[in-house]
């Protein structure tokens, strides 16, 4: 049994009850089932779980970071639908996107509604100003996350502001950059939340971010491997999709990019630019990438951060589960 099954048996049904009672707050009978959907799509939990996790590991109890467990969970499927709409996502977890299942009008009104729903969560946090700002600061930090993210695809924008200011050239580094913001946050913000909720040791909240942003940066390397090389029937995810949306934010293209030689690169880039991008040339691509070593390199790099994370999680008192957290995030099936 993995340590996500563990948690889900001890933790699972306060969490799916604590994100159902905080978007059911005023909402409309003939709206719930539209609402609900999303967080209805299942999801691995991931982030509440780590909260709450966090919460019992410095204190002994968990009960009172619920409210951010949901908040964490809330903001996750909130930006989710967001993305849906902004890459035109049709599958996501193996179901429909919230967009396709309802159009995207219903989808920009349902999550107005996830956002509304966060603080209602927030409220009843032990120190909702606190955690009013805190909350800002992450779901500013992804949105800026999300704008990088779109700013190193190659082409396939038709967005004024997107297609001016696309970056010409993206590294690595920018690919870190990118998703500290995009991903890294929001995981090291369940991680500290869990602690602020049940204690307020700051040198604590402080190792229990840099903790979630190593292991936030671990997880999304690995989410990116897998995108290219992973699984449907596994992930529930299309294969090849950041390619097929002409994304230089994936770290085995960004690797491949900085690695490959000219001739290459250029055939690389090629493919990315195409409003249509075929299997085949999608084969072609993941050739290239392959030529590259970019796979093998890209889990050298989770390794490292993973590596970074454990550093930080010396400093959390009773850290098994979050260790054991850690560990899936780096050797899930890839």
């Amino acid at each position: 049994m993995d340590v996500l099954t563990k948690l889900h048996s001890k933790y699972g049904p306060a969490v799916e009850e604590a994100l159902e009672r905080y978007l059911a707050i005023d909402l409309a009978e003939d709206f719930r089932e539209e609402v609900l959907y999303q967080i209805k799509t299942g999801g691995k939990r991931l982030r509440p779980l780590l909260t709450l996790a966090a919460a019992e590991a410095v204190s002994g109890r968990w009960q009172p970071a619920l409210p951010a467990a949901a908040i964490v969970e809330l903001i996750h499927n909130y930006s989710l639908i967001y993305d849906d709409i902004i890459d035109r996502g049709d599958v996501r977890r193996g179901l429909p996107t919230v967009r396709k299942a309802f159009g995207d009008n219903a989808a920009i009104l349902i999550g107005i509604w996830y956002r509304e729903a966060i603080e209602e969560a927030v409220l009843e946090t032990p120190n909702p100003p606190l955690f009013a700002r805190e909350v800002a600061k992450v779901i500013k930090a992804i949105d800026e996350g999300e704008r990088l993210d779109i700013l190193f695809e190659y082409g396939g924008r038709a967005d004024p502001y997107f297609a001016r200011a696309r970056r010409r050239e993206v590294g690595l580094g920018d690919y870190i950059q990118m998703v500290s913001l995009k991903t890294g946050v929001l995981i090291a913000a369940a991680a500290k939340w869990g602690v602020m909720s049940v204690a307020s040791d700051a040198n604590l909240a402080k190792a229990a971010w840099d903790f979630g942003m190593n292991a936030g940066i671990s997880f999304q390397i690995i989410d990116d491997v897998l995108d290219i090389y992973g699984d449907f029937e596994k992930f529930g995810k299309e294969i090849g999709k950041d390619i097929k949306e002409h994304k230089r934010g994936n770290v085995v293209v960004a690797i491949a990019l900085e690695r490959l030689d000219q001739a290459k690169r250029e055939r690389l880039l090629s493919i990315l630019s195409r409003e249509e991008v075929r299997d085949s040339d999608l084969r072609e691509a993941v050739e290239l990438i392959d030529a590259a070593d970019a796979r093998r390199e890209a889990i050298l790099l989770a390794e490292r951060y993973r590596q970074a994370a454990e550093v930080e999680l010396a400093k959390i008192p009773n850290n098994e589960t979050l260790r054991e957290i850690l560990h899936y995030i780096l050797t899930r099936q890839r």
